[in-house]
């Protein structure tokens, strides 16, 4: 569904050139809950932001549902972001003068839904996040916790097929970190929406189902949990390739 070839980014600074991202290449299958991490330099936000179409790769490909992304236009690229994608972001990103329905239905207004629909589309996804009540208040009046729900009603609005969160617990205490945790993995298990999440949390990350590790640019580790252990991804496939599923071969744990 979402793939990356032979991807590198690099990006110039006083005329020296920085290789953010090199050859990195990876699938992402529809419905999969994938974390990617690593210390801070690694390439992971850079990552996130090319397989969201926020930024264009120097060399390399992004394929979406089959589709080289990497050669649309700035409109076609915007259009699919709307249309395809929703953002959970650490710093939330929104209109605190703004009430927390308008917050939710900015993506819709771009689409240019009519209001009918827009409304009810905004109201189901505030119910999801259990924000109803709240439609009214304005956003710089809400919690953090209130302020990260409003952010997933809004990426939810549009009916997306890929969520992407950015440290999307990282400004929260532990209890309200938990519980948008909870609301992200439910999106994935019950919607079937992809979740992609860029984090530090080494036990937010253990909860995906498939955790993909860069340094210094490259994956370094791509494993997939089966049961309570997590394989590497190329051994995981070689597994399904077999008659009977019979192996020695040790599982790497996280």
């Amino acid at each position: 569904m979402l793939e990356a070839v032979n991807l590198y980014r690099t990006f110039t600074s006083d005329g020296v050139d920085y290789e953010v991202l090199k050859n990195v290449n990876l699938k992402i299958n529809q419905g999969e809950c994938v974390a990617i991490i690593g210390k801070s330099g690694s390439g992971k936000s850079t990552l996130m932001h090319l397989l969201a179409c926020l930024d264009t790769p120097t060399l390399g490909r992004i394929m979406f549902e089959e589709q080289d992304v990497s050669i649309l236009s700035e409109k076609e690229r915007n259009l699919l972001r709307n249309e395809k994608f929703g953002f959970v972001f650490q710093q939330f990103f929104l209109n605190g003068r703004e009430t927390v329905l308008e917050n939710v239905l900015f993506p819709l207004r771009i689409r240019g839904m009519s209001q009918y629909k827009m409304i009810r589309a905004g109201m189901d996804a505030l119910e999801a996040v259990d924000l109803k009540a709240k439609e009214d208040k304005k956003a710089k009046d809400l919690s953090g916790g209130e302020k990260q729900r409003v952010c997933i009603a809004r990426a939810l609005v549009g009916i997306p097929k890929v969520i992407f969160a950015d440290e999307p617990t990282g400004n929260l205490d532990s209890n309200t970190g938990e519980l948008i945790e909870k609301m992200l993995f439910d999106l994935n298990r019950e919607k079937g929406i992809t979740l992609i999440i860029v984090t530090h949390d080494s036990d937010l990350a253990k909860k995906c189902n498939r955790i993909i590790e860069l340094k210094d640019g490259e994956i370094i580790k791509d494993k997939i949990k089966k049961g309570k252990k997590f394989e590497e991804a190329q051994k995981v496939d070689e597994l399904t390739k077999t008659d009977s599923g019979q192996t020695s071969e040790t599982s790497i744990t996280s």
